[in-house]
């Protein structure tokens, strides 16, 4: 192996990559020059890391067996002149023992050219070490894949976030912890699939170019489809969609899939996102509620080891259910000991909200205010789940009215250390009620929200056909992950984040 690359070299510079990129290639045209292609086209693996160190856990120090393997992986590092190699699969770490005993002299030549990084695959013998070490005897060694570019420094692994972010593969790479969070994504949604296709809701897929953007208030992605010369969107929510799949007379139906919203970055929010919308005929926001906590407390126990307690930051959550259930005006009344239900009048309680110290937007009506208290003085402190329920009508233009209080909706955010995780809806299926929402929400675009939903005349139609009593569910999947793995930023969570551009 390369001297450039043994394990003990100082971290590489700025100044040296060049070199060690040049050493690196200089060593592909060595095995090139012995016949060897750095590139070959398959490997037939016959076991991975974690499997082996399961199997053999029991294997005594200086016990070798007669079980051959092939494993397949990337070198990480090496000591004793190339003797001992530490490879690691997408599962895990295993060591490689390369000595002239079990190979040929040429293969001991041609791995003087192997470097750190390089992909390789390794036939022989399973075997512990005296000192402990699970260990494969190599009879047999494959170049699978040349790597001529110098990986970060081993100790210190990438902690540079633009490089963490823009060049995700080399955190994959050096950082287990990102590795085993992708992992738990994975599962998160395994079990999210699992647990709705047990309830017999189907998953189904619908557009993500919309003609309408609807579903959600939100500022879209626009587009231009060349051979219908027609606008379009990327879709904000997949709701109406889904609900015309209810009214269709499919009564269970989910769909896990990307949304795009043209907003701001920050640690929690990112241009496009992941989603679960569930909606199920014959319930309604009760049913969804038990519905969330189900979902989200499996999901807590299958990537925490059963537990329903996880570790976020200096807090410590438990998902256990059921979740306490607040309304809106309630919890604002609490924090500000005012109430808003005896303030009808939006001038009047947008005063208050001034009072408060709460800035709201000109023309802001009794909803839009009572969620701007909500947002500046009760969001911060809702740590542990909880469900918000009861939101004003004026904010919720797809959700039945509240069947005790005309001015609310049956409607609940879920909360969790200060950020909502899921929203849902007594979903409203009178249509004229349904064509009367999205009126005023065009008359709120005319006066300048860019947010506020288009009219979807389709979808009213639709409704005119009858859909039946629905619960509406949506849960955010990457804001959950970052709460069942810990992570500060949805960009630890979303494999490809969006970056500004930067020029190289």
């Amino acid at each position: 192996m390369s001297k450039q690359q043994s394990q003990n070299a100082p971290a590489p510079q700025a100044t040296d990559s060049n070199a060690l990129i040049e050493a690196k290639i200089e060593n592909m045209k060595q095995l090139q020059v012995r016949g060897i292609n750095p590139f070959p086209y398959r490997f037939a693996v016959s076991a991975m890391a974690a499997d082996l160190q399961k199997k053999y856990a029991d294997l005594k120090n200086g016990e070798v067996t007669k079980d051959t393997v092939s494993v397949a992986g990337r070198i990480m590092a090496h000591r004793n002149s190339g003797m001992f190699v530490d490879l690691r699969d997408t599962t895990g770490k295993i060591q490689i023992f390369s000595h002239k005993q079990s190979l040929p002299a040429d293969v001991l030549e041609q791995m003087k050219h192997y470097d750190i990084g390089d992909i390789i695959g390794v036939t022989g013998i399973v075997r512990r070490t005296p000192a402990g070490e699970l260990t494969i005897n190599a009879e047999k060694v494959e170049m699978l894949g040349k790597s001529v570019r110098p990986l970060p420094e081993k100790y210190h692994g990438i902690h540079d976030t633009e490089i963490k972010y823009r060049q995700r593969y080399l955190d994959l790479i050096m950082n287990e912890e990102s590795r085993e969070t992708f992992r738990k994504r994975s599962a998160i949604i395994a079990v999210i699939r699992q647990v709705l296709t047990a309830e017999s809701f189907m998953e189904v897929e619908t557009p993500m170019l919309h003609p309408i953007p609807g579903g959600a208030s939100a500022k879209p992605f626009v587009t231009h489809h060349n051979a219908l010369d027609m606008k379009l969107f990327l879709r904000i929510a997949p709701e109406l969609y889904l609900k015309r799949l209810i009214i269709g007379g499919f009564d269970r139906v989910f769909e896990i899939n990307r949304c795009f919203r043209n907003e701001g970055i920050s640690v929690k929010h990112n241009p496009e996102f992941t989603s679960v919308e569930i909606y199920q005929a014959y319930a309604d926001y009760n049913d969804m509620m038990a519905l969330t906590e189900r979902l989200v407390e499996t999901a807590a126990k299958a990537v925490n080891g059963g537990q329903t307690k996880v570790k976020f930051g200096e807090n410590e959550i438990d998902f256990k259910a059921p979740w306490p259930r607040k309304t809106m005006v309630e919890l604002v009344k609490e924090a500000t000991k005012v109430d808003f239900s005896k303030i009808a009048d939006a001038a009047e309680a947008a005063k208050k909200a001034g009072e408060l110290g709460v800035h709201v937007k000109d023309g802001a009506n009794w909803g839009e205010v009572v969620e701007a208290i909500f947002a500046e003085k009760v969001e911060d402190t809702l740590i542990q789940p909880v469900h918000i329920i009861d939101l004003p009508k004026d904010i919720s233009p797809l959700a039945k009215v509240h069947r005790t209080d005309a001015q609310l909706t049956e409607r609940f955010e879920t909360y969790v250390n200060g950020w909502e995780v899921a929203n849902a809806f007594s979903e409203l299926n009178d249509p004229f009620d349904q064509l009367a929402r999205f009126k005023a929400q065009m008359e709120a675009r005319e006066k300048g929200n860019e947010e506020a939903q288009m009219l979807d005349e389709d979808f009213v139609e639709a409704l005119e056909y009858g859909m039946p009593p629905t619960g509406g569910l949506g849960i955010g999947i990457d804001r959950l992950v970052m709460l069942l793995t810990n992570s500060q930023s949805i960009r630890d969570v979303i494999a490809f984040p969006t970056l500004r551009h930067t020029a190289k």
